[in-house]
């Protein structure tokens, strides 16, 4: 580390300040080595033969894809895999500025959002679950993808173009932030995922995204496979994630507070599941870096599969057995003594659970944090 960023830490400032509300600790974030003069964005410096080999590439990765850790292996041109998106069009749910993310990614005109339908995940608590599982929206081709990305930018006015779930549609993405850059594009682009990537699909984006945004969910393999239907999550993620910041570093922004590269991590915290998120706080700290920007979520809501009724079991003949369906009474809602599926999360998190991952944070030294503001308007 350059001998001007270790003098810039706030670890021997804190001594001095402790006695000073937290507050007081934001105008770091601001500070050298993370405040920029002014940034032009990866996918710009990229080469004309750089371009052509992605282009060349992609197109390999549609034919054989490994997209993702399922290695599917299908040619998407002739069939889909476990995402059921195929190759020459994704299906996208929305396209607009949006004003839920971070204050660093929206700012005062809002992050272009491509909310991307379909995953490779099928998370039973999904909070965009009719997006994610159903697969809602509409079909467009990279080429109409690149328009849309430079109508964010010239009427929009978006600080970024935020792609949000697009680990199954990564060849199609690369398409079409080549075609945009070629139409006049010049803000960032910000790569909004959940971790659960391959590392060859994140080899290919290198050049073309500025901030990667992922999702580390869970840390126990039976919870992956229980929450996520995905074995080993945690392994994946953090390969993923330490490739991310491998490429982009630590979150940086320019004098305005706007975020311009590096990586922003969130980690949604889960009823009764806080041991999980401080052993993720652990792990980032000591394997990743105490600069990395941190957002400890406390959206979590019961939504998709949690609390609903359990499943009916299905006879020889696909029709419900006689046994099973004793066990629901009137309108389909199971009787007190059977329990709704994944009970356990069928709650809002607490505050002491929100508390114990964050204290975890602090003691692995992360120190960056995503604050909620305390006033209405936009928060550095």
């Amino acid at each position: 580390m350059p001998l001007l960023a270790k003098h810039l830490r706030p670890t021997p400032l804190r001594p001095l300040l402790h006695n000073r509300p937290p507050t007081q600790l934001r105008h770091l974030h601001l500070a050298p080595p993370f405040l920029l003069d002014d940034y032009t964005p990866r996918y710009l410096s990229l080469s004309s033969a750089s371009a052509s080999q992605k282009r060349t590439a992609a197109y390999a990765h549609l034919r054989n894809c490994n997209l993702c850790p399922r290695l599917c292996g299908v040619n998407r041109y002739e069939r889909t895999g476990y995402c059921l998106i195929g190759a020459e069009r994704v299906k996208v749910d929305s396209i607009a500025p949006h004003f839920g993310e971070e204050p660093c990614l929206q700012g005062h005109n809002g992050s272009g959002s491509v909310f991307f339908s379909g995953c490779n995940l099928r998370c039973v608590f999904c909070q965009n679950w009719e997006i994610a599982h159903r697969r809602s929206g509409f079909d467009v081709t990279p080429e109409e993808l690149a328009d849309w990305y430079v109508k964010l930018q010239d009427v929009g006015a978006v600080h970024n173009i935020n792609l949000v779930t697009p680990e199954h549609v990564v060849p199609q993405v690369v398409l079409s932030i080549l075609a945009a850059r070629d139409l006049g594009l010049k803000v960032p682009i910000v790569y909004n995922t959940s971790a659960f990537d391959s590392l060859e699909s994140l080899e290919l984006l290198d050049g073309l995204v500025d901030i990667y945004l992922p999702d580390f969910k869970v840390w126990s393999p039976v919870t992956s496979k229980n929450l996520l239907k995905a074995d080993g999550y945690a392994s994946v993620a953090k390969e993923s994630i330490k490739k991310m910041y491998a490429q982009v570093g630590d979150l940086c922004f320019t004098a305005d507070g706007i975020a311009k590269k590096g990586v922003l991590l969130r980690h949604l915290v889960m009823p009764g599941m806080q041991a999980e998120g401080e052993k993720i706080m652990r792990w980032l700290g000591y394997n990743i870096s105490k600069d990395l920007f941190v957002n400890i979520m406390e959206q979590y809501h019961p939504d998709a599969h949690v609390g609903k009724p359990p499943r009916a079991a299905k006879g020889p003949s696909g029709a419900e057995s006689p046994e099973r369906a004793s066990v629901t009474g009137p309108g389909g809602v199971p009787p007190s003594s059977t329990p709704a599926r994944y009970s356990e999360i069928n709650r809002p998190v607490t505050g002491e659970e929100l508390s114990s991952v964050r204290i975890a944070a602090g003691k692995a030294g992360l120190w960056r944090f995503v604050d909620p503001p305390r006033h209405a308007g936009f928060s550095l």
